[in-house]
């Protein structure tokens, strides 16, 4: 490939920069507009540190420090989907209700999975 071809103009240090710019932006906001995210980013706060201490292997300690940044993760997309549902229309509607309690089931999913990693690794 020549430097002048598309795919090179796509990871220029100045893109990478301005990517990193709008997901730390990103963080920012849902830290501020959303309770359950600050309550979650304080939770991995203290169990990473846990994963780190309580697994006994790379492999346990990295099944228990993903399984929580899942849940971070999962919470970033759904409030991604409820701020859009939000933009279409603030007004009730059907659809935009399943919407927003499907995404609330997947942080819900996300969670129970996170406690079932947890509870094989440091009770199986």
């Amino acid at each position: 490939m020549t430097k002048g071809h598309p795919f090179w103009q796509t990871i220029s240090p100045f893109r990478v920069a301005k990517a990193t710019v709008w997901s730390v932006s990103g963080l920012i906001s849902a830290f501020k507009s959303e309770a359950s995210f600050r309550l979650e980013v304080l939770m991995a706060a203290v169990m990473v540190p846990f994963a780190l201490y309580l697994g006994r292997s790379g492999v346990e300690k990295a099944l228990l420090i993903s399984s929580v940044l899942f849940v971070l993760i999962v919470e970033l997309i759904n409030t991604a989907v409820e701020t859009l549902v939000e933009r279409i229309s603030p007004e009730w509607h059907t659809l935009s209700g399943r919407a927003k309690d499907i995404g609330s089931a997947s942080v819900l999913v996300t969670t129970i999975l996170m406690f079932t990693v947890w509870a094989l690794i440091l009770w199986g």
